[in-house]
């Protein structure tokens, strides 16, 4: 679900995201705060991400835990680099997602993005 998920991230792919999001999405920034609007978070992903930031994930960092009668945790690292600064710098930073699986599919219901 991850590489899904981040497939539609790198390109700009709002209505796979939008999909992927539960409605109560929380989504937790070490420096940006709390957001819980669905639609908040797929307007700053089209503003501040589309065509300027891309996703790499950090091979073999992810580790992912069932969670019994919810559905999982993921956590690993990744990088962000700035495609509009392309000798930028990108360094490794932490994620945690819960993802809930709900009637056969699996929902993002909590981002921890930790920088």
């Amino acid at each position: 679900m991850d590489a899904l998920f981040f497939d539609a991230y790198n390109h700009c792919n709002l209505e796979k995201q939008a999909a992927i999001y539960a409605d109560d999405i929380e989504f937790y920034h070490d420096t940006g705060g709390l957001m819980t609007s669905k639609q908040g978070i797929i307007d700053a992903t089209e503003k501040y991400i589309c065509g300027k930031v891309t996703r790499e994930l950090i091979k073999g960092s992810v580790e992912v835990y069932p969670i019994k009668d919810y559905g999982a945790v993921e956590m690993g690292y990744h990088k962000f680099y700035n495609n509009q600064e392309p000798d930028a710098s990108s360094h490794p930073s932490k994620f945690i997602i819960m993802w809930k699986h709900i009637d056969n599919d699996w929902k993002i219901t909590k981002v921890i993005s930790l920088h």
